[in-house]
This record gives structure tokens, C-alpha cells and sequence, in this order.
């Protein structure tokens, strides 16, 4: 079943539900449409799975009913630049679910679509399990992330009218890609949102909620998952698995699972594609909520 709901600001997005009904359901903003030729191709030169929504929806459906929606893909081609707050992002999630006649669901987002689940969990008791993959739930990157969408906003700026040089960007060798003087011509709107959301973050902490989340929890990231910005960016590190190597044994104690994909390439990119998480992610809610494992 899909239907084109209409969220909080107006805009229009397309939500499914598939599988059984009486199984549990796991929501999944992440689920982006699948592209092809050309598209597909390029995407697969940078580790990302062309079909990653379809390949995530058929991995689960098996054990689970699925909600799913490309909520990025929704506020890229919608932006939402002075209200894309918290608040309104989760009351678009609420309003998802009740549209979709979904009670309780769990939860699963990855990078700033997983802090967002954090930022659900802790506004609704209709969460079942909570998954955040590559944005750790304690000692989140806030500030840092404030800096690099804060720089990125303003490049969006200064490069509106400045044309971008097509030759810097090969996509067919994105490893000799010089990110520090690359200059990609971005929707202002677009990059606006994010400031917006972080800038509603900045006096979240992050280690005052845990107490609140008594539901089942799994953070992941991958073994490489650390980002050094250059200057254009603000020069900041955001170190993903640095902080939750930090932060495992405390996070273990307010009952977090906390996995580290293993693998020398393993990165924020190869760390979300559906080949890593479906094992993880699909056996973790299979444990934690009580069901059986089907032989096949």
C-alpha cells in the first residue's frame, strides 16, 4: 500500500507500508527510490547502493511490516528552511504513522536521519526500539555539524552566480576529488535547512535524556567513519567512531547495543549501505523483539 500524504508544512510525500500486518512494524525514513542507467551507475562508483530503499524494504518484509519514505529526498526537493526544526520533523513522523494507521513501530535512521530517532524516542512512548547508525546518541557531534552546514550554507551563497567547473568533479575517480577547492553549486534553501536544525540543537544534551530511553537500543557505525573538513568547511573533525569507542561502555550501561563495522573501507558511506546493515540491524530487532527466527 502507498499513499501521498501531506505533511505539517504542506508538502506532499510518498509513504508505503508493506508486509504482514500482525508482524511488528519498523519505520524507515531512509528508504530512498531506486535509480537507474547512467544515475545508478555513478552512485555505484561512490559505494551507494542505487536500489538501497528496495533492497532495505525486501531484506525486512520477510519478518517485519515496513513503513518506509525517503524523508531526505523529500526535504531536498522541498526544503524547509526556517522551520526544519526537531519538533517538526517528528511531528511529520507522528503524522506519517497515523496516517498509515501505525500504533507502535521501531525506529531506524542513519547520520542525521538517526539523530532525528533519538529526537523522536525522546518526544513519543509509541517507539518499540530505537537503531541510530553513523551519529552516535551520547556526546553527538552537534557543534561540529553546526560548522560544516554553517560553511556549506554560506558557499551555497557566494557560489549562486559563479559557475560550476563540470572538470572538477570526475565521478568516475571520486578519490582524486579535491574537496577543499571544490565548488559545487548547492540550493541555498536546501543547505539553509540544516543550520536550522542544528542550530535548534545546540543546547541539546544529549546526556541528560538517556534516562528516558528504556526502549531496546542499537548504535553502529563503521571502523573509518571519522570526516576531517578542510578549511572550506570550517576545519572541524566529525569523528563518528571515535566518540562511540569512547562512549561504548558507558553507552552499554544505559542500554545501548554498540557494533563497529569492521573494515578498512568501511566509512560513513559503506557503513549505511543495505549489504552492511540489513545482517546487523535485521538479527538485532529479531532478538530484541521476541521473534522467533523462521527456518527457511
Amino acid at each position: 500500500m502507498e499513499r501521498i500524504i501531506k505533511l505539517t508544512d504542506g508538502t506532499e510525500i510518498k509513504v508505503g507500508l508493506v508486509g504482514n500486518p500482525v508482524f511488528k512494524t519498523i519505520m524507515l525514513p531512509v528508504a530512498k527510490e531506486s535509480v537507474y542507467g547512467q544515475e545508478a551507475e555513478n552512485l555505484k562508483l561512490w559505494g551507494v547502493d542505487p536500489e538501497l530503499g528496495k533492497h532495505f524494504i525486501e531484506g525486512l518484509l520477510d519478518e517485519f511490516q515496513v513503513l518506509y519514505f525517503d524523508y531526505e529526498g523529500h526535504r531536498f526537493q522541498n526544503p524547509n528552511p526556517e522551520n526544519l526544526t526537531p519538533d517538526n520533523i517528528v511531528n511529520d513522523l507522528i503524522l506519517i504513522a497515523d496516517e498509515m494507521n501505525v500504533d507502535k513501530f521501531s525506529y531506524y535512521g542513519y547520520s542525521w536521519l538517526a539523530l532525528v530517532g533519538l529526537q523522536l524516542a525522546i518526544r513519543t512512548n509509541r517507539l518499540e526500539s530505537l537503531i541510530m547508525g553513523g551519529f552516535p546518541p551520547l556526546d553527538g557531534p552537534y557543534k561540529e555539524m553546526m560548522v560544516v552546514t554553517n560553511k556549506t550554507y554560506q558557499q551555497a551563497l557566494d557560489n549562486q552566480n559563479s559557475p560550476v567547473c563540470d572538470e572538477q568533479v570526475n565521478l568516475e575517480s571520486p578519490e582524486e576529488i579535491d574537496w577543499d577547492n571544490i565548488k559545487v553549486k548547492i540550493d541555498t534553501n536546501q543547505t539553509k535547512q540544516f543550520v536550522t536544525m542544528y542550530k535548534n540543537l545546540m543546547d541539546f544534551d544529549d546526556r541528560k535524556i538517556q534516562h528516558q530511553l528504556s526502549i531496546p537500543k542499537l548504535t553502529f557505525a563503521g571502523e573509518k567513519d571519522t570526516i576531517v573538513y578542510g578549511e572550506n568547511f570550517g576545519s572541524v573533525t566529525v569523528d563518528i567512531v571515535g566518540i562511540l569507542q569512547k562512549n561504548k561502555e558507558e553507552l552499554e550501561h544505559s542500554g545501548w547495543d554498540v557494533e563497529i563495522i569492521k573494515g578498512n573501507e568501511m566509512d560513513h558511506t559503506k557503513a549505511m549501505q543495505p549489504i552492511t546493515v540489513l545482517p546487523l540491524i535485521k538479527a538485532w530487532l529479531i532478538e530484541k523483539l521476541k521473534y522467533p527466527i523462521r527456518k527457511k
